[in-house]
């Protein structure tokens, strides 16, 4: 029976994939296999030594301690591109609100007066609010990942011109991004090229704080920046600054602040973004399923701080390890079974970054002596026996 703790509300559909007689899923457990999170902030809190893995419910994994839990071999899922269409419809929703003054019109109307005039102060009033439209406009995207290369995609069959960003971009994401994509070498090109920019990058140290006042100085007359990423990737003074010189027309943000409140040139959301219940649904999916495969045969997928590992069950007896990145460490686990007259049916070592695991198949069990000999060989982070997955169906 595996244990798995939920700290947010997580799709009800979600969980029904993790069988009950086989899983206990709770808001308040001892000693648990697993945690499942959305927003609850995981560096406050103590996370108990029994977690073998962490799920994240979507794309961000900055309010969890991805570091400590490397350190401990606890690998972080995430459910990338599982909320992109949600994000996606938003952007476009905002994007055309700004184009057309939607927000401003709404509340001049919601603040007319009654009377006999009411129609002609409707139409007096709406010169102020006139538009543009989207074809042929220039949409600059900065981070090409599953929402931004969605976005990019829409905004074409919207009849706009893209121009994109992204120098960390994966070859399945590059495969995927529409040819007419032009691609920028440097973000101050996006922003000088753009009508409107929109930002799509996770929040590390070097994308804090990325739009800048120096940033926002190459700004086309009028541009409109979004932000449905992370609010510290934007400084918040250089936006302020940029409105005051008219060098930006709307600052677009789904992490509304105190020092943003109340301002005319921000239209701000309540963290909208992944907020709707297809995209709840499609991350708990993704996590469920990544923390199944994980817990039931030891396979890693969409980790954010392992490799992906997956290999094809061969032996009842199976034995996962992860372990820091350095020299003769296969070689180690290996003679440690050999001794213990352990025969290797089958053996996989991946890496990624200082992080490595391994999985391996024995024609036997292996006994628990065995089992404290590897996690006591140095740079040994973790070490489970995985149960035999005929045990568990």
């Amino acid at each position: 029976m595996f244990k798995i703790q939920t700290l947010n509300n997580i799709s009800v559909l979600g969980l029904e994939r993790l069988p009950r007689d086989r899983y206990e899923v709770a808001s308040a457990l001892a000693n648990p296999d697993a945690v499942m999170v959305r927003s609850a902030d995981m560096h406050k809190v103590e996370i108990p030594q029994s977690v073998k893995a962490i799920g994240r419910a979507g794309a961000g994994v900055n309010n969890i301690p991805v570091k400590k839990m490397s350190e401990r071999g606890v690998p972080v899922f995430n459910a990338p591109g599982a909320n992109a269409n949600a994000v996606n419809e938003l952007v476009f929703a905002a994007i055309l609100a700004a184009a057309r003054n939607v927000v401003p019109a709404v509340a001049y109307v919601s603040a007319l007066e009654p009377g006999a005039d009411f129609e002609a102060r409707v139409e007096e009033g709406k010169k102020q609010f006139a538009g543009f439209e989207l074809p042929g406009r220039t949409l600059g995207v900065i981070g090409l990942g599953a929402v931004g290369g969605l976005v990019a995609d829409t905004a074409i069959k919207l009849g706009m011109k893209v121009v994109g960003y992204d120098p960390e971009i994966t070859v399945d994401n590059a495969w995927r991004l529409p040819s007419a994509v032009k691609r920028a070498a440097t973000i101050d090109e996006v922003i000088k090229a753009a009508d409107f920019v929109t930002l799509h990058l996770p929040l590390v140290d070097k994308t804090r704080g990325l739009l800048d006042a120096k940033r926002l100085a190459h700004a086309r007359p009028r541009l409109t920046l979004l932000n449905f990423a992370r609010d510290a990737i934007v400084d918040e003074e250089a936006v302020l600054h940029a409105l005051a010189e008219k060098r930006l027309k709307r600052y677009v943000t789904d992490f509304p602040s105190e020092k943003l409140r109340g301002h005319p040139g921000v239209m701000a959301l309540p963290h909208l973004g992944a907020s709707t219940e297809e995209a709840e649904e499609n991350c708990a999916f993704m996590v469920v399923d990544q923390l199944r495969a994980f817990l039931e045969e030891g396979s890693v997928c969409n980790a954010v701080n392992f490799p992906i590992v997956e290999m094809a069950r061969e032996s009842p007896h199976r034995i996962a390890i992860a372990n820091a990145n350095v020299p003769n460490m296969v070689g180690q686990i290996s003679t440690t079974m050999a001794q213990a007259g352990l025969n290797i049916h089958n053996m996989l070592n991946k890496s990624k970054g200082e992080m490595a695991y391994t999985l391996v198949d024995l024609d036997s069990a292996a006994p628990a002596e065995v089992i404290q000999r590897i996690a006591h060989i140095p740079g040994v982070l973790s070490i489970r026996a995985v149960p035999d997955v005929a045990s568990i169906k």
